[in-house]
């Protein structure tokens, strides 16, 4: 009997925790009749927002990467499928996403204040919102990029950090040199020359200084993080920077790949560390 209680418990402790990463879709419409897909897991702690990068979708990014099913184990995960990806509508197919979805998805569950981070072009998005509504994030997470210097000689400091940095070789920058093409040859009609990473909607000026809000960087040690971070690292109050070894913007998070698992700790440290539940 007792190793019978013993099985069950742990059948029971299994089926606990699959619930708890195992993810719920959703969908609801924009202010501008946009339909946008979202995925939710979790079912106890604050809310964590995920948003994706340009080309990719939540499912992909967050969850088989196994970065939201580590988030869920403390805290109430969604990840939207930014419009123009995913299950979401696209009325500018390959275009980017909109940081005002992210607002009126909070909206949508009843999100009054959550931890958020984003890669790439949801990094970017990232910075938009903390712009425009800093009082609704408890920490704030930038994958795959960051906020650049906006003074020259600054921003050519930190170029000159990263030139002294090792470089992508063999595979590694034949898949960034793909990926870059890739883009360009998505990118909407009209579209100015696809950047690296990809695009990122504009960000609107952030006062660093005055956020009290926790930030934290993750980049790949071959995808510029110094250029990404400096402005960070002077600016805000409390900044983590972590840079990946021998990570590319396609690898520091890898769908097709082993996940480094240095990203998904590091995340889950950062947003329990500063956690206000």
């Amino acid at each position: 009997m007792r190793a019978a209680a013993v099985v069950a418990l742990v059948l029971v402790s299994s089926v606990l925790s699959f619930a708890q990463s195992s993810p719920t879709s959703g969908f609801f419409t924009t202010s501008d009749g946009v339909k946008i897909h979202y995925l939710t897991a979790g079912t106890t702690g604050s809310w964590l927002v995920l948003i994706h990068g340009y080309m990719d979708s939540a499912q992909r990014m967050w969850f088989t990467t196994g970065i939201a099913p580590a988030l869920a184990k403390n805290h109430r995960v969604v990840a939207l499928d930014n419009r123009n990806h995913g299950e979401s509508d696209k009325p500018q197919p390959n275009g980017t996403g909109r940081a005002q979805d992210v607002v009126e998805l909070m909206d949508h569950l009843k999100i009054q204040k959550a931890h958020i981070h984003g890669y790439s072009m949801g990094g970017g998005i990232v910075g938009q919102l903390l712009a425009v509504i800093p009082d609704r994030f408890i920490t704030a997470g930038f994958g795959g990029s960051g906020l650049s210097e906006t003074d020259p000689d600054l921003r050519a400091k930190a170029a000159a950090m990263d030139d002294k940095l090792p470089k992508a070789q063999g595979r590694d920058a034949e898949a960034m040199d793909r990926f870059r093409q890739r883009v360009a040859t998505a990118r909407p009609t009209g579209a100015t020359a696809a950047p690296t990473p990809p695009p990122t909607p504009a960000t609107p000026a952030v006062d660093l200084s005055k956020l009290s809000i926790p930030i934290i960087g993750i980049n790949g040690a071959f995808d510029s993080p110094y250029s990404k971070t400096h402005r960070l690292w002077r600016e805000a109050k409390v900044f983590q920077n972590v840079v990946l070894p021998e990570k590319t913007h396609l690898t520091a998070i890898a769908v097709g790949g082993p996940m480094p698992q240095q990203y998904i700790d590091a995340t889950v440290k950062f947003v329990d560390m500063y956690d206000e539940h």
